[in-house]
């Protein structure tokens, strides 16, 4: 059984992974072309990263922020003539259109031996994008990467099997179910079950100060703040 550790939801703190690298926290945070964040948690994932990696356009936004990435990942086609310009040394452009800048991004670090990744900035805008870039942590976590996906709102964890979340009681939770069987959870006001629409595990509240999924198969977990 997996343990994440989602404490700090709610609350300042950067949340920490308590995983199988325990402690070590996110070694790259991918800022994606959405709407460029504004609650402190993903502000300070983002500020506080050793490496942040721009999805093409969102290289525009830093630069008019007189902010600069570690690297600007896409292929280009957003990049304004400017931001090419200032960050010409640190683009690394990808002309694949099978695969969305996100996914470039997340291939990128992934190439380079990072696992634990944050991503903000990864919805608003278009909706179209805004579900794929969420039902792309499936992807990712299938390929063995550690992705989490943080808007102004809460956080999204893709999961496998059994996990036990750790967030003050009260927090607001919805589960994503891609192909469950015997789901069913410790520590949420409502029980689950094997969810055949996605809108069927929305809405739950955590009762306790932690709460374990129990299952086989793959799903998204959302906490709000």
């Amino acid at each position: 059984m997996e343990t994440i550790d989602e404490k700090c939801i709610g609350k300042s703190p950067i949340p920490t992974l308590l995983e199988r690298d325990r402690n070590k926290g996110f070694e790259a945070v991918i800022v994606g072309g959405g709407d460029f964040p504004t609650h402190p948690l993903p502000l300070q994932l983002m500020h506080e990263a050793e490496r942040v990696v721009c999805c093409d356009g969102a290289a525009n936004e830093f630069l008019s922020r007189g902010m600069r990435p570690w690297r600007v990942v896409g292929d280009c086609d957003s990049l304004s003539p400017e931001a090419a310009r200032a960050f010409a040394d640190i683009v690394r452009r990808n002309p694949d259109q099978e695969t969305n800048d996100q996914t470039k991004a997340i291939t990128y670090l992934a190439e380079k031996g990072m696992r634990r990744i944050a991503i903000v900035a990864g919805t608003g805008k278009r909706e179209d994008h805004t579900l794929g870039n969420i039902s792309l942590l499936i992807e990712y976590m299938r390929q063995g990467l550690q992705v989490r996906l943080y808007t102004d709102y809460g956080v999204f964890i893709p999961c496998q099997g059994t996990y036990t979340f750790e967030c003050p009681a009260g927090t607001a939770v919805s589960i994503f179910s891609f192909g469950t069987q015997g789901m069913k959870a410790k520590g949420l006001r409502y029980p689950l079950r094997d969810f055949t629409s996605w809108w069927q595990g929305t809405l739950n509240t955590a009762d306790a100060p932690s709460f374990t999924i129990e299952c086989e198969g793959e799903y998204l977990v959302y906490l709000n703040y």
